[in-house]
């Protein structure tokens, strides 16, 4: 285990990574320097052919409560373009990520936490756990892109009502809406999304990875970029180890072996 100067927590359980905010006396808010070491620890994780599976959470009551954006001292105009850009760079990585990424919400989650929260693959959430949007609130507009990113995760209906209304929901109507894959008590969480996490890692890897890209890439490319993009991964993937060992467990009835090659 590994804690960051920023107060992530890095630990490696078999080839899951889990990536913990620990900043429980600010919410778990991220602030410059954690926004560094998330992207450092997405980047390196997903490089590292040993890592299988991500697994995001945080520490304490909070899973997390957005960025620590504050303007600049002196008076003088903050420079929105700059101060935003890093914050739109951490979640394109995250939402690049090839490897399969579990987030366990543990508590409440606010501002640009949603984006942590949802475009993980597959996210587990605390029952009763209390979810803010928070930007109408305090007379901003969604920033860090959430503009891109959250109308590929929410429906443009419910989407309006979480950033127009900023009403304080539960896991249980995001649930509801479809965009939670397990419901649990908050006992239950990183046992379950660790549980989600060993299954993904067991399985074909770069098959995981390349099916993310497809579906996410499908979200902004036209039809035939689609197509053609699908009969360039589907070649490649027919010369892995993976692709193999599924062929020949199918046809002598046994579970696949899956090394991640």
């Amino acid at each position: 285990m590994t804690q960051t100067p920023s107060g992530l927590v890095l630990r490696r359980e078999d080839a899951v990574q889990w990536i913990r905010l620990d900043r429980p006396e600010a919410r778990n808010a991220i602030n410059d320097a954690t926004r560094e070491e998330l992207a450092d620890a997405f980047a390196t994780s997903d490089a590292d052919p040993a890592v299988r599976a991500i697994v995001v959470t945080g520490t304490g009551r909070d899973f997390c409560t957005g960025g620590e954006l504050m303007p600049s001292s002196g008076g003088s105009p903050l420079d929105y373009h700059r101060a935003l850009r890093p914050f739109q760079d951490l979640f394109r990585v995250y939402w690049e990520l090839e490897t399969p990424v579990v987030s366990a919400v543990n508590g409440t989650t606010a501002g640009a936490g949603w984006m942590l929260a949802l475009l993980a693959d597959l996210v587990v959430a605390a029952k009763g756990a209390r979810w803010t949007h928070v930007f109408s609130r305090r007379g901003m507009v969604p920033h860090a892109g959430d503009p891109y990113f959250l109308p590929r995760v929410l429906p443009l209906h419910r989407l309006s009502e979480v950033a127009l209304l900023s009403d304080t929901l539960t896991s249980e109507r995001l649930a509801e809406w479809g965009v939670i894959n397990r419901l649990v008590t908050p006992g239950d969480v990183e046992s379950v999304a660790g549980e989600l996490a060993h299954r993904l890692a067991t399985g074909p890897t770069r098959s995981l990875g390349v099916t993310k890209r497809l579906y996410r890439r499908s979200l902004t490319n036209d039809m035939t970029t689609v197509f053609l993009e699908e009969a360039d991964a589907t070649a490649l993937i027919s010369q892995t180890e993976d692709r193999q060992e599924g062929v020949a467990a199918f046809l002598e009835g046994r579970p696949a072996r899956f090394t991640g090659c």
